[in-house]
């Protein structure tokens, strides 16, 4: 059997299916998680696509010759599975989830204990040798297979981050993309005082409606039209397995995940004074900002979970957040949740009792290029080179903790690599849309004259 190595990314393994991720595959992956976590007692759950009910059996299959005792948890978001992993002491867990990917992808999100995160930096490349081998290491006796319902203790631990008592009656559209927030959402809402106009909310692993990245404007617009038709006082949209949401204003104007960060922060600041907040570097100066003025510590970090998630534990962080819409909470066993940041959100809004585009005119005073890609040969020859020319022309040496950033007060800039393909990822933020239009241009030259 042949196995395409490309299925194994920086955070998780994922691939198209059947051709790149299949049912041998996936039984092969099940043996290596186990073999690798060294798990007794493992958790496992699936989101709403067509493949997962057959991925999952196949792992499951792997897991038990493997000698695990395997927990199935059913149709879960992936934040559910966190919460499972570091409610129930179980000794890992796997999610059968593409995310916000197209409905013919498909793949797993991997957990030791305490729902600590496997990467391309410890735990991903060790099951990826073993898949490679064809071979994993059986047990002589199989492990066992359980069910076990766990939403009601989900919505309870959601529900445990606010004051249901506080919240105002909003009327908010909720578009759940045909995945798995629709599931939660139906059973959450009945706690909850807000008039809610629903969209999508019907289980569906082909994803008819639109496809379940947030991230993309087009998939937003359904929910734009909803909070303008029925005049709500915001919208609030999930990705495919709901461990990511994002908002938009009472205008249909989508909120950025970093404005998001900002508000989460001042909730969690209000909780616990003082407290450190973790933040990717790509956000917005404004998360900064309200950290600053709410008397929080702010610690930067590299993109991605993996990186996030060991500071947040290192500074004992109440909260962390990035801009792509992963918000993660010291008492989520410092994992990300989509439905905790949804309420908490709704909890700001309502103790601010100002409209969304109220609150975000009063942090937010800068303008953002968004993240532009540019294709080159040598990703870090490219940045070096970007690097030394712009240190040349300014004077100011690069902060170099992820890709190169520079910080020249009225505006700065980020160039990283990416993880996966031969491209370059620009951010470029300015206190005035002329100067953010200016400095942006005049990067992108520069990236042009050293690819």
């Amino acid at each position: 059997m042949r196995v395409d190595e490309r299925i194994f990314k920086a955070y998780d393994i994922r691939g198209t299916y059947p051709d790149q991720l299949n049912e041998e595959i996936a039984y092969l992956i099940g043996g290596a998680i186990v073999n690798v976590i060294r798990g007794r007692l493992i958790a496992v759950g699936r989101d709403v696509r067509v493949s997962s009910p057959a991925l999952e059996r196949a792992l499951i299959r792997g897991m038990t010759d493997a000698g695990a005792d395997v927990v199935i948890m059913g149709v879960i978001p992936t934040d559910a599975m966190y919460f499972a992993v570091g409610k129930y002491e179980f000794d890992g867990g796997v999610m059968v989830t593409a995310s916000h990917n197209p409905p013919e992808y498909n793949g797993f999100k991997i957990s030791r204990a305490q729902a600590i995160p496997l990467s391309g930096d410890e735990g991903l490349p060790e099951i990826k040798r073993i898949v490679m081998s064809g071979k994993f290491r059986a047990a002589k006796t199989p492990g066992t297979v359980h069910s076990k319902e766990i939403l009601e203790d989900y919505i309870n631990h959601c529900l445990s981050f606010i004051n249901i008592d506080e919240l105002l009656p909003f009327k908010i559209a909720i578009d759940a993309t045909n995945g798995v927030a629709g599931i939660v959402l139906e059973r959450l809402l009945q706690y909850l005082p807000f008039k809610v106009i629903k969209l999508f909310f019907e289980p569906d692993g082909r994803f008819p409606n639109h496809l379940p990245d947030p991230m993309d404007e087009k998939n937003r617009e359904a929910l734009r039209q909803a909070v303008l038709k029925n005049k709500c006082d915001f919208g609030v949209i999930f990705d495919g397995d709901a461990d990511r949401m994002f908002m938009v204003d009472e205008h249909g104007e989508f909120i950025g995940g970093d404005m998001i960060v900002a508000m989460v922060a001042r909730k969690m600041l209000s909780i616990e004074p003082g407290a450190t907040i973790v933040h990717n570097l790509i956000c917005s100066k404004v998360v900064d900002e309200i950290i600053e003025k709410y008397g929080g510590k702010a610690v930067r970090s590299r993109v991605g979970h993996a990186f996030l998630k060991p500071l947040m534990r290192q500074h004992n962080a109440i909260f962390g957040g990035e801009h792509s819409g992963h918000y993660f909470f010291r008492d989520h066993w410092y994992a990300d949740s989509g439905m905790i940041a949804f309420l908490v959100a709704t909890d700001v809004l309502s103790q601010e009792e100002k409209k969304p585009s109220e609150l975000i005119a009063e942090m937010d005073h800068y303008f953002r290029s968004g993240e532009i890609n540019t294709r080159v040969s040598d990703r870090w020859r490219t940045i070096e080179c970007v690097a030394k020319k712009v240190e040349e022309l300014t004077g100011q040496k690069a902060d170099r903790l992820d890709g190169i950033t520079f910080d020249f007060g009225e505006w700065w800039f980020n160039i990283r690599p990416s993880n996966t393909e031969p491209l370059l990822r620009l951010n470029v933020e300015a206190t005035s849309k002329e100067l953010m239009e200016e400095k942006r241009d005049w990067i992108l030259g520069i990236i042009e004259e050293c690819k």
